[in-house]
């Protein structure tokens, strides 16, 4: 039945199992409706050669696809690296910084083609979901958005083959397949299968982009990454692009098993799922990126820079790129990183990133300063009137409560007031 009438939908469109039956599914269900499809091309690390044909076989009128590499590196990844965002303790957030980029661009296709809706392939219990339509309200909510996901009745990848099967769209996914994946030149994830019960240990062979840390060179590996202003922009004393350094760093750190996360995060829309994430080098420059940064940023600064990383973070992962706070965020982020240049080394080891040196012509690090020899940049003499009044509302408490008959600060808890179950 006819869920109404649209002539002209864009896609986005990976060419996997879902979207591959969205395509037939939207014509059936949108009145015979134009579908266009739309492909982002992130580094995804799959050959995009024959997606067009595979696009129009399905029932598509077209196939548009971008190179968005470069773009999604220097305009999302860095900002987000620079900002030092990461979602509970561990999720690099490779996802959802790719989310509002396709969206954005989707938003765009769709505008050119005249057209009057788009549709997306997440379903109705992610996160991805919520990225793509906020970004779609925050820059064209005049565009109708479809979710096939919401709105019909094939409630598993099973079904979805048998969609396919009785439409005639080629498919190369098999019912064998039980990993649910999203790949980009920052990351490759993994979910579903033996992931959906969180005492089981990952599958070996379900890693992609890294060895396991056992399996890793025998010796380690010296690199040397410099970066202007916060941004990478070289490794190994070689000027590169963001993707040259990316697509290397990615061999590299797979190559000695860096980068593996197994994460329990929790969604946006309520419920607690578990991902691995594969993060090779995302998760070097982020490690290099913090030692730089601790030589080049005086204390307050970084202490707020830490605090306001978690809001950063949050609003990444719920699909808030477009929005007011996280522009304003980006502007203190941006002023912080004015001195963060320089050239960091470090050595990879079976799964671990060791720090080997970090050096800045606008370091804050003073050897004369720190040195415990001579005084005549520091007087350590000069420490006990600092501590007397650094200490002074300690010793003011303690007065009062000697003096004025109170209990002191410091005494022995009665651990058997406790209560029990």
């Amino acid at each position: 039945m006819a869920k109404g009438k649209v002539k002209k939908v864009v896609l986005s469109y990976s060419g996997g199992l879902d979207t591959s039956v969205i395509v037939p599914w939207l014509k059936n269900n949108y009145g015979g409706c134009e579908v266009i499809c739309f492909t982002a091309d992130l580094g995804q690390n799959e050959d995009l050669s024959g997606l067009d044909k595979k696009a129009v076989a399905s029932g598509a009128s077209k196939l548009i696809v971008s190179d968005l590499r470069e773009e999604f590196l220097q305009d999302y990844v860095f900002p987000t690296m620079q900002a030092g965002a990461v979602y509970e303790r561990d999720y690099l957030l490779g996802t959802s910084m790719a989310r509002p980029l396709i969206a954005k661009k989707l938003v765009e296709v769709a505008e050119a083609e005249g057209a009057e809706a788009v549709s997306h392939g997440c379903t109705g219990k992610g996160n991805d979901q919520v990225r793509f339509e906020l970004t779609v309200m925050a820059l064209n909510p005049k565009l109708k958005v479809i979710a096939p996901w919401r709105e019909w009745e094939i409630r598993s990848r099973e079904d979805a083959i048998r969609y396919a099967k009785q439409h005639n769209v080629p498919i190369s996914q098999t019912e064998k397949d039980i990993y649910s994946r999203d790949s980009n030149i920052f990351h490759l994830s993994h979910e579903g299968g033996v992931l959906e019960n969180p005492w089981n240990e990952p599958e070996e062979r379900m890693y992609q982009l890294s060895v396991s840390p056992e399996k890793a060179p025998a010796k380690g590996e010296y690199i040397e990454v410099d970066f202007k202003k916060g941004a990478p922009v070289g490794l190994n004393g070689k000027k590169l692009s963001g993707v040259e350094i990316f697509t290397r760093l990615n061999a590299i750190g797979g190559k000695h098993g860096i980068g593996r996360a197994d994460i329990v995060e929790n969604r946006l829309v309520g419920m607690k799922s578990r991902g691995v994430y594969e993060t090779p080098a995302g998760t070097i420059l982020r490690r290099a990126h913090q030692a730089l940064e601790s030589i080049c940023l005086d204390k307050y600064t970084m202490r707020y820079k830490d605090f306001i990383a978690v809001k950063y973070a949050e609003l990444v992962y719920n699909g808030l790129w477009f929005c007011q706070l996280r522009e304003a965020l980006d502007a203190f982020v941006a002023t912080t990183q004015r001195n963060v240049t320089g050239t960091v080394r470090l050595k990879l080891y079976k799964g671990n990133i060791i720090m080997a040196g970090r050096k800045s012509p606008r370091s804050l690090y003073r050897e004369d300063y720190a040195s415990f020899g001579e005084e005549d940049v520091y007087n350590q003499k000069d420490a006990h009137g600092f501590i007397q009044l650094f200490g002074l509302p300690l010793k003011v408490e303690a007065l009062l409560a000697i003096d004025g008959g109170g209990e002191s600060r410091y005494r022995k808890p009665d651990y058997a007031s406790f209560k029990r179950d």
